[in-house]
């Protein structure tokens, strides 16, 4: 059941365009949702920004070189991140294995890593326009935010979301295609969820962790890619140069988790027809 990974060849961009948008569409159904998410993102953005600030007074107004506001941009754009990078609650891949209806994406002339991944840009879409904007709207009324001083950040924290969101993307895919194996996937969620809460930087910035030990995560690991990563390239930690550095090692990431999840999807679809499905 091999699959060419390239979309056809006539109407490639329609494909794109048309997965993406259905996304759109359907997360765009679920107000009720949004603004619930919304309203709790943002009281976690005050509880946190407590903390943190309170950290940063503790240390004489800088903490793990980052200064007040730039600790208050952390935090709120984190919290609007989350809902962008999503980087929990999806498990639509492993409830479609566990019932069979995995078989129907399989027969589509698009790959399922392809369609399932035009499809999360169209939910990160919405979610940037309803739930990483009210936190940020919040913040910005509230507090005193870092707001970027070269012109050049703006691009690179777009292109460093939309990198964040394909990392994240590729690695939950990877756990949901372990529903092919396991079929209960709880313990993996589980594990991910740990892994996702400290080490991408949503308790606290990685800076926070040993000096030995934050290279082997950024580098070894493509939790930091997820989160920490965009809110370090707009509170421009550093120069341009490490910036662009930083980008590169999520697009570095981004090309190996989605590879490793093709290579998986193959070896899924092997075992799919073994089963007999």
């Amino acid at each position: 059941m091999g699959m060419d990974l390239a979309w056809p060849r006539a109407g490639t961009l329609r494909t794109g365009i048309a997965l993406a948008g259905a996304g759109f569409r359907r997360w765009s159904t679920y107000r009720q949702a949004t603004i619930a998410g919304a309203f709790t993102n943002t009281i976690f953005g005050f509880l946190r920004c407590s903390v943190l600030l309170a950290v940063a007074a503790g240390a004489g107004g800088v903490a793990a070189g980052y200064r007040g506001s730039q600790l208050v941009t952390y935090v709120w754009v984190g919290q609007g991140l989350l809902a962008v990078v999503q980087l929990w609650g999806w498990t639509e891949l492993a409830d479609r294995v566990r019932t069979g209806d995995v078989q129907s994406d399989l027969l589509r002339p698009v790959h399922p890593v392809l369609s399932y991944l035009t499809a999360d840009l169209g939910r990160a879409g919405f979610a940037l326009c309803t739930r990483f904007a009210a936190p940020l709207v919040v913040g910005l009324l509230v507090f005193h935010l870092y707001l970027p001083h070269r012109l050049a950040t703006y691009p690179l924290f777009g292109l460093s979301m939309l990198a964040a969101t394909v990392v994240s993307f590729g690695v939950r895919y990877l756990v949901n295609l372990t529903a092919y194996w396991l079929l209960d996937i709880r313990g993996v969620i589980v594990a991910w969820l740990l892994c996702a809460n400290v080490l991408t930087g949503l308790y606290f910035p990685l800076a926070f962790l040993p000096d030995w030990l934050q290279p082997v995560l950024w580098y070894g690991t493509p939790f930091p890619s997820i989160l920490q990563a965009p809110i370090d390239v707009l509170v421009e930690r550093g120069t341009v140069g490490h910036q662009l550095v930083i980008l590169a090692v999520q697009l570095g990431w981004a090309a190996a988790v989605l590879a490793l999840a093709v290579l998986a999807q193959r070896r899924a679809e092997r075992r799919l027809v073994v089963q007999g499905g």
